[in-house]
């Protein structure tokens, strides 16, 4: 099974957002890398594909997709409004957290943003 870190950042009811070319919207993470805690592979993936840094780090919840396992953090963002696309990523925004049904997102993204919705 595959294991990420997956991050939320919120702000004013929005979510950050990231693509690929010709890929879903997904919230940004990745693999975990070996010797990395799932907590530094939040931060980093982060950093790599919006510039963004943290302050702080919550561990939300753990949520199994197909073949891989989301460890999910919301991140306490330090320079949110300097969010840019980087690496591989080639887009990112800040989307409203009601209608991120409207995208084209994986299951998984859905999943974790309804149930990031439920404890606000």
């Amino acid at each position: 099974m595959k294991v990420r870190a997956t991050v939320i950042c919120e702000q004013d009811r929005h979510v950050l957002l990231v693509r690929k070319p010709r890929c879903r919207w997904t919230l940004p993470g990745g693999k975990v890398e070996p010797g990395e805690t799932k907590m530094d592979a939040a931060v980093r993936e982060l950093a790599e594909e919006t510039g963004l840094g943290v302050d702080g780090m919550l561990y939300l919840m753990e949520l199994e997709d197909g073949s891989t396992r989301h460890h999910v953090y919301e991140a306490s963002v330090l320079n949110l409004h300097e969010a840019r696309p980087l690496n591989e990523i080639i887009d990112c925004m800040w989307h409203p957290l009601d209608a991120v049904h409207n995208l084209k997102t994986s299951d998984a993204t859905l999943r974790i943003v309804k149930a990031f919705q439920r404890r606000l």
